[in-house]
């Protein structure tokens, strides 16, 4: 029997275990800088180092490292032991404080947007005390930021911390003004769904384009897809189940709350959710749980596939982002009681965030922004490239009537009565689900639903933090020079609600109508990422992120060029990998069949001249235009890419393959997925969709 108390965050130096082991004073002080966001006092650190080296030893570690979060959509991590000579062949185990608060790496190794050259390589790891130390694989993992030799950030932590502390400072400013004195820190949180597939790892091997990017880039729909709607929530499989137990300890161990679990709507496709935290801790949290994902399933001879689109025709896989504000006291600022249309603060906060969305919504799709987002967006549960706001009948219904200037009359009493005796009357939540809506209100929260599978949430949490914490200081400013209080506080609601409500929309973000609607309001509409990250450097954005502190204008441009060489070196690996598998599996897999056909049409003639071959003679004729088609889209795709390489910026680069490759791309798996539906099983070099998605017992 697990005991989950008892298991639980055992391999974190939580809280309880500084309580333990650390003196009193030495604890005082480091719990402050981790609650109030105030400077480390250095003197402690050796004290630190000592008691966590002494605990992480007692945990099976040998090794620590300065775990980070480079711009390469990954963690970064570079062990050394705890081993010290001490002569005559002995060896002691320390770790100092300087060793805790600092490290060193090459900076010029990591994506960097022009801010480190190859010769300028040092850069340097800060230990972040608000995300607890951890032991894993016999080293101690100590979170940290990492930054360039002249300071700027390189990482998504950076950023993502400034946000919180910009955020914190003008929510606080607010709380004081309605009153609340007993608040000293508001901390954005986060909880993120997790969704992701898992596939055999025989199969997988066999397939190229999984190993070299994560989806398939060819693959007929197989006979069943999630038309039946059987796979969401239904019973899990036994080696899934197996898996997802296992996880589940693993997560459990590391403290992170691994809460539910369940199918997804596409075959082999599954979902876990944690608890919400704080957003630098649920930050932390994801990264360090997808590689727990990943190694979890090689266990159970799986893979854990994280591609925002792994398979054409079915749902992919996003990380729905649930973004709320709470105090250190333990209040919910986005929670909108029972009566919202006298909530004042919940209407002013809820008015910031429709300005937000609003005001800054290109940067809230850049943020989400990737070639592999671009395949998922717009269908399949996944929301559309337009940034809307979904509030609930409830809600919208209270917002006209500010507008309007007219009375809220509720007329649902939310209670649920489904007319069985034995079946308890209870309270529907305040608004309805909306799964085409990117930015949706929940309840008690704002479930942003662009993320992709695979991106670290960082990027969408920093914008919004920095742009709320705009709103909200813009608000103060104005509240904290008036005169009548309560009269400038409707006045701002009202009025930033009837500037900003166009973008509320709670109806169906997949249809037409709303695309023409949307355009007619005025909402950008950026369907591919490079669309969006040519608004980075923008002047509203430069400005928001520069007089928050939060992103200077160089780490802005650094960012979004390293945006746009990503798109362009993860289009080419794809091209360049369908360009192989074109040449080397499935044009001579074909031909292979067709020597067969021509073989069995000869064979029955030899038995009787007059026997019918025109099946044969169809399928001939067929798969011969198609594998020369084949052949002549995968040449056009080799000048296209060597075209590609003729460009001189990133920016080129990533239109280029955009507006040029992509469209080649498509073509050449339109051929190639038509062929496999006239070519023997048997032949063919590569699992079908079909036994990707379902051979997972």
């Amino acid at each position: 029997m697990i005991n989950v108390p008892e298991m639980f965050g055992n391999m974190v130096f939580s809280d309880k275990v500084m309580r333990e082991r650390l003196p009193k004073e030495v604890y005082k002080s480091l719990t402050k800088t981790i609650e109030m966001g105030k400077t480390i006092d250095p003197s402690i650190a050796d004290c630190v180092a000592s008691a966590m080296k002494e605990w992480a030893i007692e945990k099976g570690a040998t090794h620590y490292t300065h775990w980070f979060q480079p711009l390469t959509g990954v963690t970064a991590e570079k062990h050394d032991s705890f081993i010290s000579p001490i002569g005559s062949g002995n060896v002691i185990m320390e770790f100092s404080g300087k060793e805790l608060i600092k490290g060193e790496s090459d900076a010029s190794s990591f994506p960097s947007g022009g801010l480190r050259a190859t010769f300028e390589a040092r850069g340097y790891t800060a230990w972040d005390p608000a995300s607890y130390a951890f032991v894993k694989d016999g080293s101690l993992y100590i979170p940290t930021a990492f930054c360039s030799y002249t300071g700027e950030s390189l990482d998504n932590k950076t950023p993502l911390l400034r946000s919180m502390d910009a955020v914190s400072e003008q929510a606080l400013r607010i709380l004081r003004l309605f009153g609340d004195e007993t608040a000293t820190r508001v901390y954005s949180t986060i909880g993120a769904e997790q969704e992701y597939f898992l596939v055999d790892k025989k199969l997988y091997n066999k397939r190229k384009d999984l190993i070299y990017t994560g989806r398939t880039l060819f693959g007929a729909p197989a006979p069943k897809g999630q038309e039946m709607e059987d796979h969401y929530y239904g019973t899990l499989k036994t080696r899934v189940s197996a898996f997802m137990h296992d996880l589940e300890q693993t997560l459990w161990a590391l403290g992170i709350v691994a809460k539910t679990k369940h199918n997804e709507a596409a075959p082999s496709q599954h979902e876990l959710a944690p608890v919400f935290v704080s957003s630098n801790l649920a930050v932390d949290q994801n990264v360090l749980m997808m590689e727990c994902m990943k190694k979890t399933a090689e266990k159970y001879g799986l893979v854990c596939l994280l591609h925002e689109k792994p398979f054409k025709g079915v749902n992919g896989s996003g990380k729905h982002n649930n973004w709320s504000l709470s105090t250190d006291t333990g209040k919910n600022l986005m929670n909108p009681g029972e009566t919202p249309e006298e909530n004042a603060q919940f209407m002013l906060i809820l008015a910031a965030t429709v300005k937000v969305v609003d005001k800054y919504a290109e940067l809230l799709r850049l943020s989400i922004a990737s070639a592999a987002n671009d395949h998922r967006l717009g269908a399949h549960e996944a929301p559309p490239a337009i940034v809307s706001m979904f509030v609930g009948d409830d809600l919208e219904a209270i917002i006209t009537s500010i507008i309007d200037g007219t009375a809220y009359r509720k007329t649902k009493d939310g209670m649920m009565n489904l007319r069985v005796p034995s079946l308890p009357v209870f309270k529907k939540d305040n608004t309805d689900r909306n799964r085409t809506s990117p930015f949706a209100f929940t309840g008690n929260k704002f479930e942003f639903r662009m993320p992709g599978s695979s991106q670290n949430v960082a990027a969408p949490n920093i914008v919004l933090n920095t742009a709320l914490s705009e709103v909200l200081g813009e608000f103060a400013d104005k509240l904290e020079k008036s005169k009548d209080f309560d009269v400038t506080v409707k006045k701002l609601i009202k009025d930033t609600l009837k500037n900003h409500s166009r973008v509320i929309f709670n109806g169906n973000g997949y249809s037409e109508e709303w695309e023409k609607e949307a355009e007619r309001r005025g909402l950008p509409n950026l369907k591919k990422a490079v669309d969006a990250y040519a608004c980075y450097d923008d002047r509203k954005n430069i400005e928001l992120f520069e007089k928050s502190g939060v992103m200077s204008r160089t780490e802005i441009l650094s960012r979004q060029e390293i945006l746009y060489e990503n798109y362009a070196k993860t289009l080419n690996i794809e091209a360049l990998t369908m360009i192989e598998m074109a040449k080397r599996d499935y044009i001579p897999a074909i031909e292979k069949y067709l020597l067969t056909l021509s073989e069995t049409a000869k064979n029955k003639i030899a038995v009787s001249p007059d026997i019918d071959i025109s099946v044969e003679k169809n399928l001939l004729y067929k798969l011969s235009n198609t594998v020369k088609d084949i052949f002549a889209v995968t040449g056009e795709l080799e000048i296209k890419i060597s075209e590609a390489d003729a460009t001189v910026s990133a920016t080129e680069k990533a239109f280029y393959f955009c507006k040029n490759i992509i469209p080649v791309m498509e073509k050449l798996r339109q051929l190639v997925d038509c062929a496999e539906t006239m070519t023997d099983s048997a032949v063919w070099p590569v699992p079908s969709y079909g036994e990707l998605t379902y051979y997972t017992e």
